[in-house]
């Protein structure tokens, strides 16, 4: 059984986003995102990434930004760490073609959040349990996924579930409607565990680690 992405919002304290990217190798998808095509790291986990020196915010000056990347099913994705890039650069990631999808978990005060842009454009985004405000080129393309999937009425305006709805409840429905569009799939386990090849995309993060 697939494992999708929905368990995504389950995971505390996890500050780092995903973009899933479709018409483009891992290794190009990293470029497009900043990072050097002869400066990877070899194949390292989730846990090892913080090894690598990475400070996430200087004063008055961007952080560091590293990513590792990988391929499921049909979709490549990179997985961001610290001050990374890719919220800045739907549009140009998704050039020539390619379809690309981010997913932003919750910080300390914006909701988690998703976008979706497709051949130079950013399309379209919402808030998860604000999905009233929606934003892009095509703000509307996913309304009729979030009326069938319960989350709002036709009008756009309307929230379906109850006030009173376990949160997390309301945003595995809120996410599921990416998932279920795009066939997006991310395993806990390729997450957390796989050896993956990390690259620096801002800042000087230390790029080596003694992994003997």
């Amino acid at each position: 059984m697939s494992d999708g992405m929905v368990w995504l919002v389950d995971l505390d304290g996890w500050m780092s986003s995903v973009v899933f990217a479709r018409g483009v190798s891992p290794e190009e998808l990293a470029v497009r995102m900043g990072g050097d095509p002869d400066g990877a790291t070899e194949p390292i986990t989730d846990a090892e990434v913080w090894q690598l020196g990475i400070t996430e915010w200087r004063p008055g000056a961007d952080g560091d930004g590293v990513i590792r990347v990988g391929r499921s099913g049909q979709w490549s994705f990179a997985v961001e760490y610290g001050d990374s890039t890719g919220g800045d650069l739907l549009a140009e990631l998704s050039r020539d073609g390619a379809e690309v999808v981010r997913y932003v978990p919750p910080q300390e005060h914006p909701p988690a959040d998703v976008h979706y842009a497709s051949d130079g454009v950013w399309v379209c985004g919402y808030g998860l349990r604000e999905e009233i405000w929606r934003w892009g080129e095509e703000p509307d393309l996913f309304l009729p996924d979030l009326v069938a999937a319960g989350v709002l009425s036709p009008d756009g305006a309307t929230y379906l579930p109850p006030e009173d709805e376990d949160y997390r409840v309301g945003l595995r429905r809120s996410l599921g409607v990416v998932e279920r569009r795009f066939g997006l799939s991310l395993s806990p386990a390729v997450l957390r565990d796989a050896r993956l090849p990390a690259y620096a995309v801002r800042g000087t993060p230390r790029m080596t680690l003694d992994l003997s």
